[in-house]
């Protein structure tokens, strides 16, 4: 009868509500994919009385302040990199190079940070050189172009084999110290990490810039850091890099658009508005881990740029399930209605 068979069928209708509630909440409370998708905001100017306004924005920044800006950038770029070259082939010496080519780069920098009319307010300390590290939250590539206009650093950067990125980065930044990683490669990493510590301790060496978190987030939120930065035994110095979104989201999502189109976003708004601060020196305390400091470390950068920290690994973006995982997720679901299902018979 169907009453001797009610709770039969109330335990298999549970566990099909629970694998279908646990779906959506899952969607829902997604805490992982939000830090890296660009988080809705309101244009101040989008309405009814300032739509003329805004079209007349519109024709200035596409049609006046776009092309002055790529010609500039173009100019200014040529002239860097042929004094760039000019110094190659006159000074000799191999540290009056390095220290001419580092200016340069600085001066490269400020062209690219010119050409967003980017308005960014530093605060705290000069950076100095001597063994130590400098470590920020990372929300695009122009992280580094700002950082680099204030001081000459050394950066670990993403391997780039293709473009004028990867162009650049082989024959400028190499030159300044610039080391390199491919996160597809997992056995470079020691490699990597003994590099980074030859560099710390090198005298004379541009200090060393990391993102920890090792991918771009958008600003809002602050990944985990790795701990390889914190494993040098040298002062950490904490930077905090704060955008603000009225003109335009810095953020650089990078499996949605080119490092190219980022910077024409850039480039076509009014302004890229940040502000940096270069926090104070922080050690190791007796007996605290590299992964505890790091925590600590990643705590007052979120806390000084008003990020929300969460528990993640920003490399999990780049790996997606393997199928044999989906496959054995659906084959237990299936046990188990199966399970079920002869209960009921």
């Amino acid at each position: 009868s169907i009453e001797a068979q009610a709770p039969i069928l109330n335990a298999f209708l549970q566990q099909v509500v629970k694998a279908s509630s646990d779906g959506v909440a899952s969607a829902v409370d997604d805490s992982f994919s939000c830090c890296f998708e660009s988080q809705p905001y309101e244009p101040w100017n989008w309405n009814f009385y300032l739509f003329p306004l805004w079209c007349v924005g519109f024709v200035v920044r596409y049609v006046f302040l776009f092309p002055v800006r790529l010609v500039s950038l173009i100019l200014g770029m040529l002239l860097c990199l042929i004094l760039w070259s000019i110094a190659d082939v006159v000074i000799t010496n191999n540290t009056k190079r390095k220290e001419v080519e580092s200016r340069l780069l600085v001066c490269m920098c400020n062209v690219f940070v010119w050409s967003w009319t980017g308005v960014v307010q530093f605060h705290g300390p000069q950076p100095s050189r001597g063994a130590k590290v400098f470590v920020a939250n990372h929300t695009s590539m122009i992280d580094f172009m700002i950082l680099e206009s204030k001081f000459p650093f050394a950066v670990i950067a993403q391997k780039y084999n293709r473009g004028w990125e990867g162009w650049l980065q082989s024959r400028v930044l190499d030159a300044v110290g610039c080391i390199k990683f491919d996160r597809n490669d997992s056995s470079d990493r020691a490699a990597v990490a003994k590099r980074i510590q030859d560099h710390v301790h090198e005298h004379g060496s541009n200090p060393l810039l990391i993102f920890p978190e090792g991918t771009c987030v958008n600003n809002e939120h602050c990944v985990m850091f790795k701990r390889s930065a914190f494993d040098l035994d040298v002062p950490v110095c904490p930077i905090a890099i704060k955008y603000n979104k009225t003109f335009v989201d810095a953020f650089w999502n990078s499996k949605r658009e080119s490092f190219t189109m980022h910077l024409y976003k850039l480039m076509t708004s009014w302004a890229v508005v940040a502000d940096v601060w270069f926090l104070e020196p922080m050690e190791k305390l007796p007996g605290e881990s590299s992964i505890d400091f790091a925590a600590r470390v990643q705590k007052v950068i979120a806390e000084r740029a008003s990020l929300r920290v969460v528990p993640w690994d920003g490399m999990y973006k780049y790996i997606a399930p393997k199928p044999e995982t989906r496959e054995r997720r659906r084959r237990a679901f299936a046990e188990l209605m199966k399970s079920s299902l002869k209960k009921k018979k």
